[in-house]
């Protein structure tokens, strides 16, 4: 891949004014950033370092400064003729750990596993040896699971049929195969602003253009840019979240969602929602219908947000037809879901609604204690209050997530900027926070969130009276 210069100058944005030396330190350490991050794929081939000092406006010297710092620390590698390509330090774990083993990762936003993962694990053992006659070979899933899925959906409001599911390697595979299956290249794709960036991932990999519309921490979806965006450019596709939507933590209006819903099959969009969080509301209300309740959808599910990671099942859920077209597309890419991790889910889906209500209790606990944890170290801050899911959208009142990124790092936090969740280095203002994680890790990143802050602070963004070049 190649980044050009404009593309990079966007997820730049800002970096010269949160420079307090040599211009060439800030843009090397905001590149190395966004490499690690991932909002720079490794591989990506960097601009050649004139476009690069052309797009911004500064020397030419400074850009192969920046450079030269970035091959010192392994970042990217250049060989004469073929550019500067983005990389990981040898010695640096993979991007999604943690650099050093000490440090702690707010970069996920998940539970750890329940204890009934290791008795629905044993039972699954015990059930396998009904299955090894097979070829283990299943692009769609076992019976007993899907009709399993289908059940759950049943009893929350929507009948539904074995044969439509297909059981997934986890939601982002689901995300991926829906994408690749249902998008042909230079297609319009619908999303939110922010979101799930590994959705923008998988979006952008089967070649769609995407269409961004806003979500915001307090009022939600920004609902005539929504309308605006299915009438005027009718995409083939949309990804949404509209269950304590990842990052904000907002959800869709029941009226909201069948709006959207008919504007959407009016314009000859499909819509994807995403409920990999549908279920982990943990206020007294009743639960939303499943989206697909209102209208024509297709809905996305795994067991990733509440039973644990590490078991890789989702699903999907559309019509018939359409899961016959991702089974035939699916084997391009994999052959099919572990059958002994589809025995562990259609275990654990029999006592579903005990787990949930334990990590509801969990997930109320840990946003109260991240939200007094924050207005003691950092009252500055504006978090909203959420209902749901795992994440806060915090409002920073200075456009300085990256900067305050980087800082985290010296301490030892890992977590990602607010732009990783955008597009076009957006959402410099704001950084989402998981209260997923035990008290006393959320004590701790609290902490080094705040020395991150202080060390932020004295480095303040110039005012209109304190001209750039001063700060460069």
């Amino acid at each position: 891949m190649q980044v050009s210069a404009r593309a990079l100058d966007s997820l730049l944005a800002g970096w010269r004014t949160s420079a307090t030396g040599p211009a060439y330190v800030a843009l090397a350490d905001r590149i190395r950033l966004l490499i690690l991050d991932g909002r720079i794929v490794l591989g990506s081939r960097l601009p050649a370092e004139r476009d690069l000092a052309g797009q911004l406006g500064i020397s030419r010297t400074t850009v192969s400064t920046a450079y030269a710092t970035l091959r010192e620390s392994g970042h990217i590698s250049s060989v004469r003729g073929s550019g500067s390509v983005a990389q990981l330090p040898r010695s640096a774990a993979p991007a999604t750990e943690p650099i050093q083993a000490d440090y702690l990762d707010f970069s996920k936003a998940a539970l750890p596993a329940i204890p009934a993962v290791v008795g629905a694990a044993e039972w699954a053992a015990q059930q396998l040896p009904a299955y090894l006659s097979d070829s283990g070979f299943d692009t769609v899933g076992l019976p007993i699971l899907r009709q399993a899925i289908a059940d759950r959906y049943a009893d929350r409001g929507l009948p539904t049929g074995p044969d439509q599911i297909m059981v997934t390697v986890g939601a982002q595979h689901a995300i991926a195969l829906l994408a690749r299956t249902l998008l042909s290249r230079g297609d319009r794709a619908l999303v939110e602003a922010p979101s799930y960036p590994h959705a923008y991932d998988a979006l952008r990999d089967a070649g769609a253009r995407l269409v961004s519309v806003g979500v915001d921490s307090e009022s939600g979806w920004d609902e005539v840019a929504l309308e605006q965006a299915l009438r005027r450019t009718s995409p083939a596709l949309g990804y949404l979240m509209p269950d304590f939507h990842n990052p904000t933590g907002q959800s869709m209006s029941p009226e909201l969602r069948a709006r959207t819903l008919e504007l959407a099959e009016r314009q000859g969009t499909r819509l994807i929602a995403d409920e990999t969080m549908a279920e982990l509301g943990f206020e007294d209300v009743p639960a939303a219908l499943p989206f697909a309740a209102h209208g024509d959808a297709i809905l996305i599910g795994s067991v990733g947000k509440s039973v644990w990671g590490g078991v890789r099942v989702g699903w999907i859920r559309t019509d018939p037809a359409t899961i016959q077209r991702l089974a035939a597309a699916r084997t391009s890419g994999d052959l099919g879901t572990p059958v002994l991790e589809q025995l562990i889910v259609a275990k654990l889906l029999e006592t579903m609604d005990d787990i949930l209500a334990v990590r509801r209790e969990q997930l109320r606990a840990g946003r109260d204690h991240l939200a007094a944890a924050l207005a003691t170290h950092l009252p500055e801050w504006h978090v909203p209050t959420v209902h749901g899911g795992l994440t806060t959208w915090v409002n920073l009142g200075q456009p300085v997530s990256s900067q305050l990124t980087l800082a985290a790092r010296n301490e030892g936090l890992i977590i990602a900027a607010g732009p990783r969740f955008g597009t076009g280095g957006v959402f410099e203002r704001f950084l989402r926070v998981p209260f997923s994680y035990p008290a006393a890790e959320l004590d701790r990143g609290v902490e080094m969130l705040a020395h991150a802050w202080n060390s932020v602070l004295r480095h303040p963004l110039p005012t209109l009276e304190q001209p750039l070049a001063q700060v460069i």
